[in-house]
């Protein structure tokens, strides 16, 4: 059955996902980038700019963040800078011309936009109407196949608010960030039947996969 998951999430032990002050230049916020450095040097992360990398645990939980995906929801940070109503279309994502998703992502936005066709099957759709129009895209788009809720924090927390995550794995960076925006406060995971299902540490990150418990 198809998930709306949370997959290589990360967070500091202080529980942000990202840090403050947030720039073009720095869009994780102040001390944010240093969050994704379990990543950086995996084999998944590498050979999006055609490189080799590490292998093991980090590079396992990259992968599989990808495995069995059909559609990706987003918030407009994530997307980009561009605050406000579009000025024009130059802005075309982080990624360059082929961003690392191969299938529809839906985007969520006050402003409408056209839909932006890249290369690898990537196809970014605008969305106005909220959390739960994206959705509905989204579950149509995957034809079958999970969900991935990429962020940033303000969109995981909509659909963690609305009791719609069914998975997450959340990988815990050894930093304090002080200050940003906090994943999980004022969120009862338990109370929505979510329970540990897998603990593996690194060096680098403590990787959590919390799952909803089943209705009996």
């Amino acid at each position: 059955m198809s998930k709306l998951k949370v997959a290589a999430f990360t967070i500091s032990i202080d529980g942000y996902g990202a840090g403050p002050e947030q720039t073009a230049d720095e869009p994780l916020g102040r001390g944010g980038e240093a969050l994704h450095e379990w990543m950086f040097p995996t084999e998944a992360f590498k050979e999006l700019s055609g490189k080799s990398g590490t292998t093991g645990i980090d590079d396992d939980f990259a992968k599989r963040s990808f495995e069995n995906v059909g559609a990706w929801i987003m918030g407009r940070n994530m997307f980009g800078p561009v605050r406000g109503p579009w000025p024009d279309e130059s802005w075309r994502g982080w990624w360059g011309e082929n961003p690392p998703y191969h299938v529809p992502v839906f985007v969520l936005t006050h402003h409408p936009r056209a839909p932006l066709e890249m290369e690898g099957g990537t196809v970014f759709h605008f969305v106005t109407g909220g959390p739960g129009e994206a959705l509905e895209h989204a579950r149509k788009a995957a034809a079958g196949k999970d969900i991935r809720v990429g962020g940033g924090v303000s969109t995981v927390r909509q659909y963690l608010e609305a009791g719609l995550i069914d998975e997450m794995h959340l990988a815990i960076a050894p930093i304090l960030l002080g200050d940003g925006e906090h994943l999980l406060a004022g969120i009862d995971l338990p109370a929505q039947g979510f329970r540990v299902a897998e603990r593996v540490a690194t060096d680098k990150a403590t990787h959590i996969v919390l799952n909803k418990e089943k209705a009996s």
